[in-house]
Order: C-alpha cells, then sequence, then structure tokens
C-alpha cells in the first residue's frame, strides 16, 4: 500500500513539475522604459514669434515655417527653411492684403485651381523702421 502511495505521489509530482514549467508566464505589462504608443516627441514651436507692435532688431525671427503661411512685407527676409527675418530695426505690422499672384506659374495653377477669378488674401508681416532724427543741417550744397 505505501509502495503504491508512493508510486503515486511521485508520478503526481512529475506532472506538476511539468506543468509549472510550462504554465509561468511572463509580464503583461510593459516595462517603464517600453514606447509601445510612440512616447512624447518635443513641439517645434513653429508659427508668429513677434506679435504686432513689437520693437524688433535686425536679424530677429519673425515667424517660423515649414509651408508657406507668412509671406515677408516690408523690410522682412525670407530664410531658406522658409523663416521671416527682420532686416531692420523697427515695429512690427502684420497685415492681411490682397495677393498678386503670377497666374501663369504652373504652382500657382496647380494650388489655387479654379480660384482665377476670386480675391485671395495673404498674411505679410512688415517691419516699419523709425522715422531717422532731423539733428544735421545742410550747410553748403556742392
Amino acid at each position: 500500500m505505501s509502495q503504491l502511495l508512493s508510486n503515486y505521489i511521485s508520478s503526481y509530482l512529475n506532472v506538476f513539475n511539468k506543468v509549472i514549467n510550462y504554465t509561468i508566464r511572463g509580464a503583461s505589462k510593459k516595462t517603464s522604459s517600453s514606447t509601445s504608443y510612440g512616447g512624447k516627441r518635443r513641439p517645434k514651436h513653429r508659427g508668429i514669434r513677434v506679435q504686432h507692435g513689437k520693437y524688433v532688431t535686425p536679424g530677429t525671427i519673425l515667424a517660423v515655417q515649414r509651408r508657406i503661411q507668412f509671406h515677408p512685407g516690408l523690410h522682412v527676409g525670407f530664410g531658406r527653411n522658409g523663416n521671416l527675418f527682420a532686416i531692420e530695426a523697427g515695429k512690427v505690422m502684420i497685415t492681411c492684403e490682397k495677393a498678386d499672384l503670377n497666374w501663369d506659374h504652373t504652382w500657382v495653377q496647380r494650388n489655387y485651381n479654379g480660384r482665377f477669378n476670386q480675391t485671395i488674401y495673404k498674411k505679410y508681416l512688415h517691419v516699419i523702421p523709425e522715422p531717422q532724427h532731423q539733428r544735421f543741417k545742410l550747410i553748403d550744397m556742392v
């Protein structure tokens, strides 16, 4: 009887060990360093950097953009990457003006297809320089 019981227990343990070896599962959630949902990305901070009526110095970036959303006006430069920057010191003025498009250009025809007789408005950034001082007097003309 005891021999039969010990055989039964040993066979039970062998089966139990095999079941334990096969039923171990891993973690159901990933660790904290996982990036399954992409993680947080840094924003690009594009758009107008200097508001209407603010004073700027030459070289100040006025707007950062990927596609042309804001257009350069008076005393404003257009960088290779699309940034607008001040060429002279003065106050910033943002206006919405009618665009004078070259309708013979293929890019204009492709992007403004069907809007030939409509007035198209664009946002322009201008830098209005301060008037120069009037301290000099004309003494003699050459």
